[in-house]
């Protein structure tokens, strides 16, 4: 096996054309024949190059619309020959199949049709047959042929020759395109042509984003891949405005910030800050800064290093309260000049603007990694209205207190379980998170709300006269006692104990205003 391989033929077809000029005249300089497809041939020509038409090649014409034209022996005869089997080279004298040094592709854009929304028939079309089948020849073959498939890659071939390394990790990169093209046509037709959920076969078409400093832990490694295809805007598409390089705790933590801000996206101005990907502070106001006060008294010392995520364009005074601590990462759909010159002075806040927020009822699949497998679920689109609530309690609850359950209801559904949230005039009270034991949770929580109250001056902490949730049914009576003691005076939950009748006593004793929702949000 040789190295070094001289480019004498190079087959090119381009979708993308970007780069060729620039390559063709490369090759050209080293005496390389060019051969190229219909469109790519055109544009070559129209770029002063001479080049060799595959039909010519083949001696067959291109048909039924550019299906057919590089499935032929005398391609890929002259990709896959082995250049020292005697036999192989007895084959290409007798059929006169001359050799392929180099084939340069990229693919029809399947993907980039689908995003655009194009009809189904369109789509088909953009399913590339010739392209893969020339790629995966050319890199089974890479002992003598190159393969490129990345424009980032033709100053490597443009010099005339190539080497056994660099073929190497040409035919690398090939494979893991074909990989993560076939995986991507294979999801549109599962997930989006025939509405399957759960398919026999599931491929995650994925591509890198960027490789991060570390993991949860600085001894784990960590990247950021993105789909492929078709994508949610998300954090992982967000503008980083300034700041240093995200971490992986970053990214996971702002976008738990970013899916609970989603859901007020069409609310009143709203900041969420969530600390270890819990929230710690959730409140609405007639302003972002308004807003952002509220959510800071909740848990000031959880917000310290946390993660902020509004829903409205991010304004100077919002983000002067902002800068008065130190803060991690701010997501915003939109940032003025008077907010961005602000955090310009805090070199290592990282600015995130993601352009729009996603819709939390989107449809979609989570992923779990287990030990020899994998967990998916359908996302968790559950919401309840005023109108899906059942009062269950002797008191009615008041309009206010309906408010504030249903407030507190969408923050636990952020909540890692087991969860209580108390809130009280569209602002969160107390948060307690990730408890073995519900009472625990309602205990915790409350204890940050007189924490808070302490904190910042308060008579009183404001879960007195507040609603709260409870993300899963009260098994006992006692995680609601708790609640009681704590000085709430409403409670939504979903119901479905088998002592919910004790429970409901419970609250009816106290005087509570209680409603079943009949939807759990269990996050683990």
């Amino acid at each position: 096996m040789t190295s070094t391989v001289p480019i004498r033929r190079a087959l090119l077809s381009l979708s993308d054309k970007d780069g060729l000029d620039a390559l063709a005249a490369g090759l050209a300089k080293h005496g390389v024949e060019l051969v190229s497809t219909g469109g790519t041939a055109a544009r070559l020509r129209e770029l002063g190059h001479q080049v060799r038409d595959v039909s010519d090649l083949t001696g067959f014409p291109e048909m039924m619309d550019g299906r057919v034209k590089t499935l032929h022996p005398m391609v890929h005869g002259g990709l896959l020959a082995v250049r020292d089997n005697d036999e192989h080279v007895a084959a290409m004298e007798k059929h006169g199949i001359g050799a392929i040094d180099l084939v340069v592709v990229n693919l029809y854009p399947f993907a980039e049709t689908v995003t655009r929304g194009a009809a189904r028939d369109e789509v088909i079309e953009n399913i590339d047959i010739g392209g893969p089948s020339m790629i995966r020849s050319a890199a089974k073959n890479h002992a003598h042929v190159a393969i490129v498939t990345d424009p980032a890659d033709y100053a490597v071939v443009a010099k005339g020759s190539t080497t056994l390394d660099e073929r190497k990790r040409l035919a690398a990169k090939a494979y893991a395109l074909t990989a993560q093209y076939d995986a991507t046509i294979a999801a549109w037709f599962a997930f989006a042509d025939q509405g399957e959920m759960f398919p026999d076969k599931v491929s995650m078409p994925l591509r890198v984003g960027q490789e991060l400093r570390y993991g949860e832990n600085p001894h784990q490694r960590a990247a950021l891949y993105i789909p492929a295809g078709p994508a949610t805007a998300g954090i992982a598409q967000a503008e980083q405005l300034q700041g240093k390089e995200l971490s992986y705790n970053n990214i996971n933590d702002a976008d738990a910030a970013l899916e609970l801000i989603s859901e007020f996206r069409d609310g009143p101005p709203t900041v969420v800050i969530v600390k270890h990907a819990n929230p710690c502070g959730v409140a609405s106001g007639a302003t972002l800064a308004e807003a952002y006060a509220a959510a800071l008294a909740c848990d000031s010392v959880s917000a310290f290093g946390g993660i902020i995520a509004v829903n409205r364009p991010l304004d100077g005074a919002t983000a002067e309260a902002i800068s008065a601590i130190f803060t991690e990462v701010v997501v915003a759909p939109e940032a003025d000049q008077a907010a961005k010159a602000v955090f310009a002075a805090k070199k290592n806040l990282r600015l995130l603007l993601t352009g729009e927020l996603p819709d939390p009822k989107r449809p979609g699949l989570t992923m779990k990694s287990i030990a020899g497998g994998f967990l998916l679920q359908s996302r968790d689109t559950g919401a309840v209205g005023r109108d899906d609530l059942k009062v269950v309690s002797r008191r009615q609850p008041t309009t206010s207190e309906l408010a504030d359950c249903l407030f507190a209801w969408t923050v636990a559904k952020h909540v890692k379980s087991n969860a209580i949230v108390y809130a009280k005039d569209g602002a969160t009270a107390g948060i307690g998170a990730g408890q073995m034991n519900r009472r625990d949770s309602a205990r915790i929580a409350a204890a940050k709300a007189v924490e808070a109250a302490d904190t910042m001056g308060w008579a009183e902490p404001r879960t007195i006269g507040s609603a709260v949730a409870s993300d899963a049914f009260f098994p006992f009576a006692d995680g609601l006692l708790a609640a009681v003691e704590a000085g709430a005076t409403a409670v939504i939950q979903p119901g479905g104990s088998m002592r919910d009748a004790e429970v409901i006593a419970a609250a009816d004793e106290a005087g509570l205003a209680m409603v079943f929702t009949g939807m759990r949000h269990f996050r683990h």
